[in-house]
């Protein structure tokens, strides 16, 4: 898919995607780079892949920076900002990308620890970076958005609640966000064909994918995801600071 942002429309600022090693977040990275941005790529354990696709960005003329990070470890996530400080001097934009919950052999609250706890760390870590006019972009999916209200699939259920739990907790940032000149977006959307989710969820439950696409009609695969993340971090907050991707025919009022 062709960049969403116009050429050199990012020139001067600085990005950081976590979870930007693959999928979602690396095309949004690649969108943020194209535009101009310098940008930094954080991953957890695909160090390779995220070096690699620094490699390509600044190959192009980029700038990128390749930080690792547990972002369920305090202290990781600390260093992880230094390093931005020290590097870039500050952010501009901060998409809040990394999920997870549905790895095997992880504790049985991990979904609650990166999905809530360690977002609103990580925002929180961020602030002393981010100036007035940037834009801190949540990334979230309509089974999780709508779950008070929408019953989604077993195998997600824990995920689904954790992640509303954490668009929650950061919502309660907004007044402290609004009054620092910190702009708030979620983008939430339907199951997004090709991410690491949507195979874990095939290989749960086969055939999910395949339904959800025939109920919501198509669903976005992931550079078209990626560009809607993209341009929530530059075009004007919503009034409720929610943009919503896909069909959503199927999803009851929030809760």
């Amino acid at each position: 898919m062709s960049n969403p942002l116009e050429p050199s429309s990012l020139t001067g600022k600085r990005a950081l995607v976590t979870g930007s090693s693959r999928g979602i977040g690396a095309d949004t990275i690649g969108y943020f780079a194209g535009a101009g941005a310098s940008v930094v790529i954080n991953y957890r354990n695909k160090e390779a892949r995220a070096r690699k696709l620094a490699d390509s960005i600044e190959a192009s003329g980029g700038t990128a920076l390749v930080v690792g990070a547990d972002l369920t470890d305090p202290q990781s996530v600390a260093d992880m900002f230094a390093t931005v400080q020290r590097e870039l001097g500050g952010l501009d934009i901060l998409v809040l990308n990394a999920s997870g919950g549905m790895e095997s052999g992880m504790e049985s609250d991990y979904a609650m620890k990166l999905n809530r706890d360690a977002q609103v760390n990580v925002l929180t870590a961020a602030l002393p970076l981010l100036g007035e006019g940037s834009r801190v972009v949540f990334v979230t999916s309509h089974q999780a958005h709508f779950i008070r209200t929408t019953p989604t699939m077993p195998e997600y259920e824990p995920v689904a609640l954790s992640k509303r739990a954490g668009e929650d907790a950061l919502r309660d940032l907004i007044p402290e966000l609004d009054a620092r000149g910190i702009g708030f977006v979620v983008v939430s959307g339907d199951m997004i064909e090709g991410t690491i989710t949507a195979t874990l969820l095939e290989r749960a439950n086969p055939g999910a994918i395949q339904a959800r696409k025939d109920a919501a009609g198509r669903l976005y695969n992931v550079g078209e995801f990626a560009a809607e993340v993209a341009l929530a971090a530059v075009e004007p907050v919503p009034t409720d600071h929610t943009r919503l991707i896909g069909d959503i025919d199927d999803f009851g009022e929030e809760g």
